[in-house]
């Protein structure tokens, strides 16, 4: 009983919610948002691919709002857009779109991400996008591949026009 009871003290957390950011960092993590997203949105139209996809407005969040993560970084913004999706491609390929498989595939991602440096939040939702009825597999690795690098070229644009911020971290 001493057990159950310790597991779930543990779930009552023990910190203080983050303090609200200025407001001139979150007119600036909108701004960058929205150049963004803007960016992606005008290449897909351009390119024909399929660019607009959820994760992305998950990595806004971390390429304008917490650049500082390493979630943010260059490495595994694409890094990790290349590795959920080639897992995500490859699972269907192999083992079709049972729901075996959609949960393998996304555990597999994280995983995979975890151990090639790569880690990168929306990136595990791109082996379901893969797994997904009506996703064509066969653009799915160009389309992140495309859209991660948009991301990052605006985020190189803008994080670094602040004096204040210098992004990326790091490259490698």
């Amino acid at each position: 009983m001493k057990r159950i009871g310790a597991y779930f003290g543990k779930m009552k957390g023990q910190g203080q919610p983050p303090a609200r950011p200025p407001v001139r960092d979150v007119l600036w993590a909108w701004l960058g948002g929205s150049a963004g997203m803007g960016a992606v949105a005008g290449l897909s139209m351009l390119s024909k691919l399929p660019l607009l996809i959820a994760p992305f407005g998950a990595t806004c969040v971390l390429i304008f709002a917490a650049s500082d993560s390493p979630l943010a970084q260059p490495r595994s913004v694409v890094g990790g857009y290349l590795v959920s999706a080639l897992v995500g491609v490859l699972a269907l390929t192999v083992f079709g779109t049972q729901p075996w498989v959609v949960a393998l595939s996304v555990g597999t991602a994280i995983a995979l991400m975890q151990l090639t440096r790569t880690l990168h939040a929306p990136a595990g939702a791109v082996p379901l996008l893969a797994l997904s009825a009506g996703t064509d597999h066969v653009l799915l690795i160009p389309s992140v591949l495309a859209g991660s690098v948009t991301l990052i070229g605006i985020g190189l644009l803008m994080n670094n026009l602040r004096r204040d911020r210098a992004y990326p971290r790091y490259w490698i």
